[in-house]
């Protein structure tokens, strides 16, 4: 795909017996960089079955999205979903993101982030893309102003599965947009 994609790492689509293991990336992925936007006693609890049932719908039944794996070997490494044409303004929304610690800074987020760009370009009715970051997690904020994402608005955090209780006061989120996602195929 890119001339930046990390050498060890096997990228492809996703079927429904990942499932579990992208619900276990996600969870542990949110206990490390939503504490303080997210309830510790959700975070602590109930964010791994929250997950598992999320992923298991989701990849069960794909239509209108996409959900890319990075795979190191037999692990996990990282993975991208996008939802295609998601809103008639912004285009296609990249919903999640996650890089598992050990291969975080190693060029794999920004080579998943060319992925689903490059999905979007092929299936999408328009080739504008964005997402939504936790306005506290600055690190993710800087990696997407970095790919060219422009911090478009701000709104605040949905709770996860529509639980009030799962969030920590209220919390903000900021929305990235890319106009046109082939910059991000290009970096």
């Amino acid at each position: 795909m890119a001339e930046n994609e990390p050498a060890a790492i096997h990228f492809r689509s996703a079927h429904a017996g990942d499932a579990e293991r992208v619900a276990a990336l996600h969870a542990a992925s949110w206990q490390r960089h939503y504490r303080g936007a997210y309830a510790d006693a959700y975070l602590d609890g109930d964010v791994l079955a929250d997950r598992r049932a999320v992923w298991s719908a989701r990849l069960a039944e794909p239509a209108g999205s996409i959900t890319v794996l990075a795979e190191d070997g037999s692990d996990l490494a990282g993975f991208v979903h996008i939802v295609l044409d998601e809103d008639a303004e912004w285009g296609s929304l990249v919903d999640n993101l996650h890089v598992a610690l050990p291969h975080q800074r190693t060029g794999l987020g920004t080579a998943l982030l060319a992925h689903a760009a490059q999905g979007v370009l092929e299936r999408a009715a328009t080739p504008a893309t964005y997402l939504w970051v936790l306005e506290q997690n600055t690190t993710a904020r800087e990696f997407y102003r970095a790919r060219g994402g422009a911090h478009v608005e701000e709104a605040p955090v949905p709770p996860p599965g529509g639980v009030p209780s799962r969030l920590e006061g209220a919390p903000t989120m900021c929305r990235i947009a890319w106009p046109d996602a082939s910059v991000l195929v290009r970096r």
